[in-house]
């Protein structure tokens, strides 16, 4: 298992924000994307940010198209306007998945309070181009794996990808298992994976995975359906 840690790398940002960027593929960044010792993805997924936002920061409105957009809170709020839902608040542990399709959307992510806030932002490229815009805020569920993207379209998958994307809520003790490759970062609290000791700001991929927390723990796991 090979692990990434967060401070190792360069902090940079935009507009309203502070942000390391772990993850960018080449693919979609160009040859050179992970000069900076970020890491490629895996399957669709190309990109991950773990942002703080500024007291009463934001990104600024900008525009996607063929991406979908998954925030994590981690800690604080975030006031949501743009062209899908316009005015949703989310609050800590909320997920926001965003397609943008082949109609596209614009968008802008506001800090409301007057403390930093803490998000982490994942990108995948969708399977099948063209697509309708659509728009979904997920409640991840305490003790296990929630799935927030990806599934299988006969299962009636709100955003049916083989690349899927969970999010975990774990206590103490509580553990997980990821059969087959997977890339996770744990976003909040500590643990252990394969016997290896991990914290908020590692991120870590492996073959197989068999995760236990310390303490309560924030987890986003990606990994590809069989």
């Amino acid at each position: 298992m090979e692990i990434l840690t967060r401070d190792q790398l360069t902090l940079g940002g935009f507009a309203g924000l502070k942000e390391h960027q772990l993850v960018k593929d080449p693919a979609t960044f160009g040859p050179a994307a992970n000069e900076d010792g970020s890491w490629p993805g895996l399957g669709n997924f190309v990109y991950l940010a773990d942002a703080r936002f500024q007291p009463h920061g934001e990104t600024r409105m900008h525009k996607h198209r063929e991406v979908d957009v998954i925030s994590v809170l981690v800690d604080g709020r975030i006031s949501h306007e743009g062209s899908l839902e316009h005015g949703k608040d989310l609050a800590r542990d909320d997920v926001q998945v965003q397609r943008a399709g082949g109609e596209g959307f614009s968008h802008n992510e506001i800090n409301p309070d007057n403390d930093m806030n803490r998000m982490i932002q994942l990108w995948v490229l969708p399977e099948i181009p063209g697509q309708p815009a659509k728009y979904k805020v997920y409640q991840p569920e305490a003790g296990k794996l929630t799935c927030i993207y990806g599934g299988d379209s006969n299962r009636q998958a709100d955003f049916p990808s083989k690349t899927v994307i969970d999010v975990a809520l774990l206590q103490t003790d509580q553990q997980i298992e990821v059969n087959g490759p997977f890339m996770a970062y744990i976003s909040r609290g500590e643990g252990t994976a394969n016997d290896k000791h991990l914290q908020d700001g590692d991120l870590f991929r492996g073959e197989l995975l068999d995760f236990t927390a310390h303490n309560d723990v924030q987890l986003i796991v990606i990994h590809t359906s069989q």
